[in-house]
């Protein structure tokens, strides 16, 4: 059975995740995202008690 000799998958494996580490991260680290975020404020909100008349 030919699908169980491993020397011609093995190298295609290999390659495989050589290009998949070495070439396409840099690629889609490349990409500028649009909506980067930013700090608004560091100032802390104030909170004010909800008074809910439960019955």
């Amino acid at each position: 059975m030919p699908q169980l000799n491993p020397s011609p998958w093995l190298m295609i494996l290999v390659f495989t995740w050589l290009i998949f580490i070495t070439i396409i991260p840099p690629k889609v680290m490349a990409h500028k995202y649009p909506n980067e975020p930013s700090v608004l404020s560091t100032k802390k909100l104030g909170t004010t008690p909800w008074n809910w008349q439960w019955h």
